[in-house]
């Protein structure tokens, strides 16, 4: 090995020069930069290798954590369109993940460690057609961890879906900062906090992703108005959910998000895979015909006087009536099955007398036996109810009238009880059906043991609102919980008469498109005016014994004309004629114009359980405006109504989507999308327009 080194001119090497000639001395010195400089640029060489393995490697692995337009990374994913827009973004707060144990086997991209020990979790890819893409989401704990939470970012989108509320906006807001809860039923007239009656693990989003939380998660949901985040959480610990039997308590949070061209189509591909449909609509009398109530009017006090009287008045004032429904209390203790003889003293007669007259009557029911019914001790020495955790004692449980047991619907020998004594009520005196009141999970003890376990509370739910099968035709349930093919009317929970979002008349219209976006399209809006109960009436201070106030009636009305179904209590004779003949005129539009539309969809929604209510964006879904209406709806695709909600107005704003549309006055508009100011709409009056096609 040899080095060629240049020499100094006037230098010459000596040969044989002893101890070493000058220039040998010269170069030792001078070599020893050289050698350096050789060295360091090995070091670079090698640095510039390894550097490049380093980053061939990091692309290998980002290559390896992408899959089908979703980026994954320890703290979480996104997904983006073709053109690179963030579509959904999840980050995981629980833990992140050690992407040195992921690893990526075709369409499935699956990880076994986190920072804090072994997990199981995979992203496995589903391309279901050219317009959807789907991405199956699951980490589940392997060891002993208390929670999984992730948390989704609202990317400046809107939301819609979850679950029934108090206080009810379209699209959903964020407000404040709320822990994680258990996503069950509840009553939220009792609870305004809580999650309702009527809920799904479903949302879907302004820019055409959905998500669906699966059904085995012990299912926790918070929220963020400072993160603009929603918070998925799974945990059993300080948690009404449980385990399956025999299974160790580790978390799983495990959910789909799917991504469409649009918000309608992916919507209709989600309802179509994932929920239940019904597999009948109910009787057609029900959404042509008013049905009349006597619990607003009436309360507890109603007696068989009473109810001849309003059945009587019905008549007299030229009403229709697909069926009166008595409710809370025609016996004399709450869990028994037969009329109070005080107050209905010849019940048989009462009803004959009713048949003879045209009208056809549901009763009400509920899951509760108070303790001081004939009927407590039978179900306890039964085993009918809810059991305290050691299995060995009824749990005593508290409602709106006592104290008493709830039944244990997992129960075959309960369900048939009951259903047994709803059976005898309707051919002892030709019941037409019930109102299926209460079964939020709200109403269990927080302690409890069924016959059947369950691992989710909301479990209960489904199983009370499956005793409304055999009534379907006319029957009504409150909640909801993966029991869109129960068939029957969904009834939102009680309002109050008052004008605002919270349980008054704002509210309905969100409401009313939030259940439909959760599968449920028989939609019953309670009673017309709300329900009149103390302290939580608009308008009490005009002299009218307590009666709502007379314009909020009449707006409320006009409101329920084009919902699918109508429900009076406090009946309009009750204010003046005026008022009488403006009902008159609502429920003959609705027969008329409404349910015939409405009949027509309620036959389309056994195939697709798209929803007969609809909201603007589902005929405007590239309009932005459309994502934030909540004052106006569609019928099907061709109708829209636009009423007035406000007080002491006879004038509204009116957004058009484009199109060509015709006002209910005959007047046309065609140069869409448009919002007509102001727009005139007299006290006896709804705005609705009828797509010109």
């Amino acid at each position: 090995m040899y080095q060629i080194v240049p020499v100094a001119p006037g230098e010459q090497q000596l040969p044989g020069e002893a101890g070493g000639s000058p220039l040998k001395k010269k170069l030792g010195n001078e070599g020893r930069p050289l050698v350096l400089s050789g060295m360091l640029g090995c070091v670079l060489v090698l640095a510039a290798v390894v550097a490049w393995c380093y980053y061939s490697a990091s692309l290998r692995k980002a290559q390896l954590l992408k899959t089908e337009l979703l980026d994954l990374n320890k703290d979480g994913f996104i997904i983006h369109n073709q053109a690179g827009a963030v579509l959904f973004s999840m980050a995981f707060r629980s833990g992140t993940l050690d992407l040195d144990s992921c690893s990526k086997e075709g369409n499935i991209l699956s990880c076994t460690q986190s920072n804090s020990g072994k997990i199981n979790f995979f992203i496995q890819t589903v391309r279901l057609k050219n317009t959807v893409m789907c991405y199956r989401v699951r980490w589940e704990e392997l060891q002993d961890k208390c929670l999984v939470e992730h948390v989704m970012a609202y990317n400046d989108s809107h939301w819609y879906g979850g679950a029934e509320t108090a206080t009810q906006y379209w699209p959903i807001r964020i407000q404040g900062e709320e822990e994680p809860q258990p996503f069950i039923t509840s009553d939220v007239y009792s609870n305004r906090k809580a999650f309702g009656g009527i809920l799904e693990r479903y949302w879907l989003s302004s820019n055409a992703t959905a998500i669906k939380i699966n059904d085995t998660v012990p299912f926790h949901l918070g929220w963020s108005e400072r993160d603009r985040t929603l918070r998925f959480q799974a945990r059993y610990e300080d948690s009404p959910f449980r385990p399956p039997e025999g299974q160790p308590a580790f978390p799983e949070l495990s959910y789909r998000v799917c991504v469409g061209s649009d918000v309608t189509s992916i919507h209709k591909y989600m309802v179509r895979r994932y929920f239940p449909k019904p597999i009948k609509a109910p009787s057609p009398e029900v959404f042509k015909k008013p049905l009349w109530s006597t619990w607003a009017l009436y309360k507890t006090a109603v007696t068989q006087e009473k109810l001849l009287r309003y059945a009587s008045d019905i008549t007299k004032h030229g009403f229709t009536c697909s069926h009166l429904e008595l409710d809370d209390r025609y016996t004399a203790d709450y869990g028994e099955f037969d009329f109070d003889p005080q107050k209905f003293p010849n019940a048989s007669g009462m009803f004959e007398k009713l048949r003879e007259d045209g009208f056809q009557v549901s009763l009400w029911t509920h899951p509760f036996i108070n303790y001081d019914s004939i009927n407590f001790g039978v179900a306890v020495e039964k085993g009918l109810f809810v059991r305290e955790p050691s299995g060995e004692l009824p749990a005593l449980v508290r409602w709106w009238n006592g104290i008493g047991g709830i039944l244990d619907f997992t129960n075959p020998e309960t369900r048939e009880w009951y259903s047994s004594h709803l059976r005898l009520l309707k051919s002892r005196y030709d019941v037409a059906s019930f109102k299926f009141d209460a079964g939020e999970t709200s109403y269990l003890p927080r302690q409890f043991s069924t016959l059947v376990p369950l691992s989710d509370p909301s479990t209960f739910t489904r199983r009370y609102t499956e005793m409304a099968i055999p009534f379907s035709e006319r029957a009504e349930v409150r909640v909801g919980y993966q029991s869109q093919n129960i068939s029957c009317f969904s009834r939102i929970i009680d309002r109050d008469s008052v004008w605002g979002y919270e349980l008054g008349l704002k509210s309905i219209i969100p409401t009313v498109l939030t259940i439909s976006i959760l599968g449920y399209q028989f939609v019953l809006p309670d009673m017309i005016g709300g329900n009149a109960y103390p302290n939580r009436t608009a308008g009490v201070l005009d002299g009218k014994n307590g009666l709502p106030d007379r314009e909020l009636y009449i707006r409320w009305l006009e409101l329920s004309a084009f919902m699918p179904a109508m429900q009076f209590s406090i009946p309009p004779w009750a204010y003046d004629k005026e008022v009488v003949e403006i009902a008159q005129k609502f429920t003959e539009l609705h027969e008329t114009l409404v349910a015939p539309r409405v009949l027509e969809l309620a036959g389309e929604v056994l195939d697709t359980g798209d929803p007969i209510i609809r909201p603007l964006w589902w005929i405007a879904n590239e309009d932005e405006a459309a994502y934030k209406i909540d004052s106006q709806f569609l019928i099907g695709d061709d109708l829209m109504v636009a009423p007035v909600l406000e007080p002491g107005k006879q004038e509204r704003d009116i957004y058009l989507p484009a199109g060509r549309w015709r006002s209910y006055k005959g007047e046309h508009f065609d140069k869409g999308p448009m919002y007509l100011t102001d727009y005139p709409v007299d006290l006896d009056e709804i705005a609705f327009f009828t797509w010109v096609h």
